[in-house]
């Protein structure tokens, strides 16, 4: 278990000192009206009223802004500061949006979000039954109108009719919201926007642009998205593009402003606040006359500072001294969860602890790329087939202490995943089957396999005595690859001990990161070139991410073909582990091209999670733990792990003792 270091042990005591007097009912003593220092004042004739102090609020944020161009690839840090700079123009949260610079959010059910028919001929760009943009022509396979599955897709011939569904999206903002120079934001600021983004895009970049009919203005606070016929769009309410200040930018270049100071360090926004200054560690904001919640209030500090603090002992430093009011999650305070703990116990601090959608996982070589052109031990020496068989993985399943793993490197703060997206979210799927931790239960499959143990000794690995395609007497001991930081180190133990009471053996190397994560084929993950291989991937939105286990993400270079044109992907896709299974590919696309409510949606998605708890082409472990920290008496945070930033709703943070956590 992760334990405060020497440094913090003592800091913990210096909390309890700085800080006991700030806890509820023992606020510090001041100086008595009249006096200074404890000693009598001079009288003075007449009390003369001044100014009210400036508030100011202190964030720690963990590094550096790679940069404040909106339309970059944007850390952690980065997405903080815009988050004063800039606000929604929707919210996500507990994966639902809400709307900020929007009246509302579009809906089917308002008809300001609709689908159509509408008739395609030859030589139209159309998106065809398998999701890939094509251009219409005899032999395409499409989706004709209210088809959602390719139970019902038809072959065009080129003489008959077709009509296929179209969707229209319409976005109104609100009517009074304005740049902090004052000029009024208008629908014409995120058709620049879009333009902007579609200029910079990308090879890989490009997806919603290609499947994009036009985006236009409809009026000064109306945009309207249409998309290409067949293109049926889950997260349409999210085709509206952050509005970008037109009257200042639209004289530079897109390739100008990702590097000019207007753009990249003092970006113009419409948020609750302005970026003035940003000078070596320290940003420097200040409130937006020209906010348009300024009517409620809101923000209610007049200058925000960004401090940027890459440790956790000179955050919660900063934190106890008063130089900070929050620490944000990109400050990394996992290696101090039993202070923060210690903090919160006591009064001294508001702790918070979210799960974010990035999962850790346990990824299996099914098909590693030697055995593309086949598989073949004698003439080229390919490995022994370990996990070709689901019931093997459904074996190392049982036998891999993931309770243990939450419970002692996390705190049991996160639950154990049975499947590819978070147990909370709203289309989790229920009576998944489950691998608790259970050695007798891998045991059993392992010797059902002809996995045996000939010396009867669990710390001995097991041998094989007719499994298939692994040769007999070959030792059940595999490799396992991960980076070296200090949780998967941890991880790694716990799992190797848990294995090992299996009779599985591994073989752990810990590799630097960007040699861990080369492209293929030199990479190992991304070549496909392992057995084991521990790591993490994030979540881009609140689809469940079931794309990423298709037989179109695996990795590799293949030549185009007639059905798969597009099939060469440079050895970047997701699907490392070489996992195919036709009908896992069909169903996450037919909840891929689905819309929320309708029956195939729930139901595909359903489907695609049940295969995968059957096959299991890697094993999920744990969802990141993100960790913030706060003033005992802070207000209106909260972490959510759908938001873009923990900041989503920094114009409503406050101080005031009506909020202070309890000791």
């Amino acid at each position: 278990m992760l334990k405060p270091t020497r440094t913090l042990s003592a800091l913990l005591l210096s909390v309890v000192l700085l800080l006991s007097a700030c806890l509820p009912g023992q606020a510090p003593t001041s100086p008595a009206p009249g006096q200074v220092g404890g000693e009598p004042a001079t009288p003075t004739a007449a009390y003369t009223p001044t100014a009210l102090p400036l508030r100011v609020l202190s964030v720690c944020i963990g590094e550096q802004p790679n940069t404040l161009f909106p339309l970059a690839i944007l850390n952690g840090a980065a997405r903080s500061v815009l988050s004063a700079v800039y606000d929604g123009p929707f919210d996500m949260i507990n994966y639902q949006p809400q709307p900020v610079i929007l009246e509302k959010i579009p809906s089917l059910a308002d008809n300001d979000a609709q689908v159509n028919p509408v008739s395609v001929a030859a030589g139209d760009k159309v998106v065809d039954s398998s999701g890939k943009l094509v251009i219409l022509k005899v032999g395409s396979r499409v989706r004709p109108a209210g088809c959602r599955s390719e139970d019902c897709a038809i072959t065009f011939n080129g003489s008959s009719p077709v009509s296929m569904d179209q969707m229209f999206v319409g976005f109104h903002l609100l009517p009074d919201v304005m740049w902090s120079d004052g000029t009024p934001l208008t629908a014409d600021d995120s058709i620049f926007a879009y333009g902007l983004a579609q200029q910079l895009a990308g090879p890989g970049d490009t997806y919603i642009f290609d499947r994009t009919k036009s985006y236009d203005a409809a009026d000064e606070t109306t945009v309207q998205w249409w998309g290409v016929p067949g293109f049926i769009d889950p997260n349409f309410y999210s085709n509206f593009w952050t509005p970008l200040p037109k009257h200042l930018w639209s004289q530079f270049s897109g390739t100008d402003l990702k590097t000019m100071d207007l753009s990249a360090r003092l970006p113009m926004g419409y948020g609750p606040y302005v970026l003035k200054q940003w000078e070596g560690d320290t940003l420097r904001l200040t409130k937006n006359p020209f906010y348009f919640r300024a009517v409620d209030g809101l923000p209610h500090f007049d200058e925000l500072i960004f401090r940027v603090t890459p440790t956790a002992d000179a955050a919660l430093s900063a934190l106890i001294e008063g130089r900070c009011d929050l620490i944000d999650s990109t400050v990394h305070l996992d290696e101090q969860v039993s202070l923060l703990l210690e903090l919160r116990r006591t009064g001294q601090a508001q702790v918070y602890f979210g799960q974010t959608p990035t999962m850790e996982w346990l990824a299996m070589g099914i098909v590693p790329a030697s055995y593309d052109d086949r598989y073949d031990p004698v003439n080229q020496n390919d490995r022994p087939d370990f996990f070709g068989d689901p019931r093997l993985r459904q074996a190392v399943a049982y036998c891999l202490d993931r309770k243990k793993v939450v419970d002692t490197v996390l705190y049991s703060l996160v639950p154990v995943p049975d499947t590819y997206i978070s147990p909370d979210h709203p289309l989790h799927a229920s009576d998944l089957p489950t691998y608790d931790y259970n050695p007798a239960a891998g045991i059993k499959i392992l010797e059902n396999l002809g996995w045996t143990d000939p010396d009867q000794n669990p710390a001995t690995p097991r041998q094989a005595l007719g499994v298939d395609r692994v040769p007999p007497g070959t030792n059940l001991i595999v490799s396992y690859l991960t980076t070296s930081a200090t949780q998967r180190r941890q991880v790694t133990e716990i799992l190797a001990a848990s294995l090992q009471q299996c009779g599985i053996g591994l073989e752990v190397s810990y590799m630097a990161q960007p040699d861990f994560f080369a492209a293929g084929p030199a990479g190992p993950l991304f070549g496909r070139n392992f057995e084991l291989a521990e790591f993490a991937m994030s979540t881009l939105n609140t689809d469940p991410p079931c794309a990423r286990f298709t037989t179109l993400e695996i990795p590799k270079i293949q030549a185009p073909t007639d059905q798969f044109p597009n099939a060469e992907n440079s050895w970047s896709g997701t699907n490392v582990t070489g996992y195919k299974n036709p009908s896992f590919d069909a169903a996450c696309l037919d909840a891929r091209q689905s819309l929320p409510g309708e029956e195939t949606y729930l139901e595909a998605y359903r489907q695609t999670q049940s295969i995968f708890a059957n096959d299991l082409p890697a094993i999920p472990l744990f969802n990141r733990l993100e960790i913030a920290a706060a003033r005992y008496n802070f207000c209106n945070f909260q972490l959510d792990p759908t938001a873009a930033s923990d900041l989503f709703a920094i114009e409503a943070f406050d101080l005031n003792d009506t909020c202070a956590s309890a000791p």
